[in-house]
């Protein structure tokens, strides 16, 4: 057990713990998760993943990581800890609970090379070494108005299903889709279970999942009623191809009685360059989406593809969990190469920052105009080219 505050101590979450972290989650979050769907996440952790903060017998605390397998710029997939769950009771804050938990939860990752997690406060995890690497733009767009610009093909191939009726079909097209897009997450068979059961505590005052599907893509949507007009709101849309893409948004805008459709999606969307008028499509909210902290460092590193060549030597700080250091890293047409060094440092960052660049979705240089990056110049202008990802990272789901 690893002692923290004197009236606290860390341990392993057992079995008989499960109906405390339930309150606790409960508490944190404001909602009570279904039992079934915590056994879907049970499901997905390691042996010993999970650790509650205890005050005395009571549990007051818990955090956990499931077995995820991360996307990355190129098509490689990393084994990665996804963190969840991580919640401490109002009657226990500020007491070590937290730093005490994430030291020994991230001791126990063992041989994954990268962490994840989602942030429920963003102000926490940054000191941890978790940085932002994808972007959720929430978007709405005005159906009843908008209309494609005569030039944009009208491919087809879409068809009105049931989705629990063409699971194989939908299973393929996000296999698809998550090993071509950064950020994707392999779903194992027990959560796509619990999708496709459609919990009606599940659609937050919506309709049933409707479902379009095409050969290389699909959209999964619930309706919600409202005093005037409806609106459909899309849970997932994966599509392979852009023509993919145009086929369902197509026929997404062909809903009748259907006022607006809201989207979560990543910022430079196509849909806006199809429309007569991109106007139609308002952006109500963005907010950040996947967390990455690099357990290692080189093996991360060395994992995706880079858009331009680059030698720099990167000084990185983890002032928390001390999971930094000074790394060479080469990149020769698109591979990379990265060791330790004592060589004299390029650039100067700390760890949140590499995890906030390495899926592309955010730059070097507005690091740098921060003053969160410290090199020069042509430095930063070499880690903006490599860095880039031609394919937007999007979070696979949340978890």
């Amino acid at each position: 057990m690893t002692p923290v505050a004197p009236d606290l101590t860390i341990r392993t979450a057992g079995d008989a713990d499960w109906p405390a972290i339930g309150l606790i989650g409960a508490t944190g979050f404001g909602i009570w998760r279904p039992e079934e769907r915590v056994q879907v996440w049970r499901s997905m952790m390691p042996p010993d993943s999970a650790v509650v903060a205890c005050d005395g017998d009571e549990v007051v605390g818990v955090a956990l990581f499931m077995d995820l397998q991360l996307t990355v710029p190129g098509g490689a997939v990393l084994p990665m800890a996804g963190v969840s769950f991580v919640a401490v009771l109002p009657t226990h804050r500020r007491r070590g609970a937290l730093t005490a938990m994430f030291t020994e939860l991230h001791r126990r990752m063992g041989d994954y090379p990268v962490a994840g997690l989602e942030a429920s406060e963003a102000e926490i995890y940054g000191r941890f070494g978790y940085g932002p690497a994808t972007v959720w733009e929430r978007q709405s767009v005005e159906r009843e108005r908008a209309r494609f610009r005569p030039e944009v093909p009208d491919p087809g191939g879409v068809r009105v299903v049931r989705p629990a009726e063409h699971r194989a079909q939908l299973e393929s097209i996000y296999e698809r889709w998550r090993l071509h897009t950064p950020g994707g997450l392999h779903t194992p068979e027990r959560l796509w279970d619990e999708i496709l059961t459609d919990r009606p505590e599940s659609r937050a005052g919506g309709s049933a999942f409707f479902c379009l599907l095409h050969p290389d893509g699909f959209v999964m949507y619930r309706v919600h009623t409202g005093e005037r007009k409806d609106r459909a709101e899309v849970t997932k849309l994966a599509a392979v191809t852009p023509q993919a893409y145009a086929a369902l948004w197509r026929a997404l805008l062909g809903l009748d009685l259907v006022a607006t459709i809201e989207i979560e999606t990543h910022p430079g969307a196509l849909l806006p360059y199809l429309l007569t008028d991109a106007r139609l499509v308002r952006v109500t909210g963005v907010e950040d989406g996947l967390w990455l902290r690099m357990l290692d460092i080189p093996a991360v590193l060395q994992a995706r593809t880079y858009g331009a060549d680059l030698s720099v030597v990167l000084d990185i700080s983890d002032g928390v969990l001390g999971g930094g250091g000074r790394f060479a890293l080469q990149v020769r047409d698109g591979r990379a190469r990265c060791e330790p060094t004592d060589a004299p440092a390029d650039v100067h960052t700390d760890l949140s920052v590499l995890g906030s660049l390495y899926l592309g979705t955010h730059r070097a240089s507005t690091f740098a105009a921060a003053n969160r990056l410290r090199a020069d110049p042509g430095v930063i202008r070499a880690l903006d080219a490599a860095f880039v990802s031609d394919v937007p990272a999007q979070l696979g789901y949340g978890f």
